[in-house]
């Protein structure tokens, strides 16, 4: 696939540079290629596709990750693999990895996701991407789990790989190694957040506004992403970027006059 040459592999999350998935990333992936590692200077969690538009973008060089090319980036996941492409690079790696991101993005989440839209402009740009994420938000969380399922599906990738213009999501549920039953390539759950704001006054007396709410599972079908995880299994969601609602195009079509 690679022609005798080592592949290049862009590196990124939204938990920023220094976090412990990050570095669980880097060590699992570092046997696999070059890597060139572009990660927010700061937590960019919730962030979605955003880009900067109106303030200036910054890099810093970092020697936190010893004997590989790494940047702080002042901006947004997005941001870090716009630079790393068309900046650091010229040109376009062979692989995008996003995360290890510090909870779970299944099911709507990957809307939100900063780790997932990292993963998906890989996409957007034609190269094959994955956003992986564990299903614990702790800062020391244990990543032995989806380490070992980050080299087993990279083996797979290597083998067989996949179409350029989608991105795997893949979430790894908070279980050590030996009780997760596998791989599930599945479809993304129809889920949503019941949002609610808790009104709060700072010291002045003036109002402020903190976002919270459960997650509304409605969706019960077997095949679903929520479900594997449920049942023990890594979820693997293929993704795409067009969402267009196809199956109701027709049905818009009769409106054309």
């Amino acid at each position: 696939m690679f022609q005798g040459r080592k592949p290049q592999i862009l590196i990124t999350n939204d938990d920023g540079i220094g976090a412990k998935g990050i570095a669980s990333l880097i060590e699992a992936t570092q046997p696999y290629g070059d890597l060139l590692v572009v990660a927010p200077d700061k937590p960019q969690s919730g962030m979605g596709h955003a880009i900067t538009i109106h303030d200036p973008i910054r890099l810093f060089k970092s020697s936190i990750y010893p004997g590989i090319e790494a940047h702080a980036c002042s901006g947004t996941p997005v941001d870090c693999v716009k630079l790393g492409i068309y900046e650091l690079l010229g040109t376009k790696p062979d692989l995008i990895l996003s995360g290890v991101n510090h909870g779970e993005n299944s099911s709507t989440n990957v809307l939100y996701s900063g780790t997932m839209s990292a993963a998906i402009e890989g996409a957007m740009e034609g190269i094959p991407s994955f956003g992986f994420s564990l299903a614990d938000f702790a800062a020391d969380a244990d990543f032995t789990a989806a380490q070992h399922y980050i080299t087993k599906l990279l083996d797979l990738f290597f083998e067989k790989g996949f179409e350029r213009n989608i991105c795997l999501n893949v979430n790894i549920p908070k279980l050590p190694i030996a009780d997760i039953k596998g791989l599930k390539f599945c479809k993304q759950a129809h889920a949503y957040w019941a949002d609610r704001f808790e009104k709060r006054q700072d010291q002045f007396g003036r109002d402020y506004f903190w976002l919270t709410g459960e997650f509304a599972d409605l969706d019960q079908r077997p095949d679903t992403d929520l479900h594997a995880l449920k049942e023990g299994y890594v979820s693997v969601v293929p993704t795409q970027f067009d969402l267009t609602a196809y199956a109701h195009l027709n049905h818009f079509k009769s409106w054309e006059h």
